[in-house]
């Protein structure tokens, strides 16, 4: 298995032109169904969100300040234990975006059935990119395995797969796709080189993201 250190040089010598290419073979257009915003019966909505993102999205006009860290994203679930109170508790990796009380995105909305996000202009790259992902080793895989794949594009579970999409649009979706490819595999490093193993105190989380040690407040535990 190669090295992230190499998987992040052949993400950033991806061909924008051969993306664009593998996703106009597989075609996709958005139904706007919000299958992709929002949770099922078993599991709550998961999408892994930066830093950087998680600030965007706090300074978003769309909220005028009305969002801190915590109404935007949550720490990511996997690795966490239930503590004594219901809670959750230990140090996990990453950020998911933040759910509301039916597990789904607390981003997304529906009227008469049709989905919309209301951040759409601030969205984190993995939604820009929602169904596809490449082909590397330390990026993510949204929504389970893949359905289909061109070259090393991978598009996921989706109703909109195999629609007509306009080369334009296909080479948006590409560009985004290489960058979130990019920071995948850099928060990937820096998360690795930052890393220091935690000990939180019963009913406490800890998250490693690219930029340290933080509690669920996003504030860093050095401070």
């Amino acid at each position: 298995m190669q090295s992230l250190e190499a998987e992040l040089e052949d993400a950033r010598q991806l061909a924008v032109e051969d993306l664009a290419d593998a996703i106009e073979s597989i075609g996709f257009e958005c139904t706007r169904c919000g299958a992709c915003c929002t949770g099922t019966d078993e599991d709550e909505h998961t999408a892994t969100v930066f830093p950087d993102e998680v600030r965007d999205l706090e300074a978003s006009d769309d909220y005028e300040g009305e969002y801190d860290w915590r109404d935007v994203a949550r720490p990511m679930p996997y690795g966490l234990s239930e503590s004594d109170d219901g809670g959750l508790e230990g140090e996990t990796f990453e950020w998911a975006l933040q759910t509301d009380s039916c597990g789904d995105c607390t981003f997304y909305e529906e009227n008469d059935g049709v989905g919309a996000c209301t951040a759409h202009d601030d969205r984190p790259l993995i939604c820009q990119t929602y169904p596809f992902s490449v082909a590397l080793a330390g990026t993510s895989q949204p929504m389970g395995d893949a359905v289909d794949e061109a070259g090393v594009v991978r598009a996921h579970e989706c109703e909109g797969l195999g629609r007509e999409i306009s080369r334009e649009d296909a080479e948006n979706l590409a560009r985004a796709l290489k960058t979130r490819a990019v920071r995948e595999l850099e928060e990937a490093i820096d998360v690795r080189d930052t890393y220091e193993p935690a000990a939180p105190d019963p009913g406490e989380v800890v998250v490693h993201d690219s930029e340290g040690a933080k509690g669920i407040d996003g504030t860093s535990l050095e401070e």
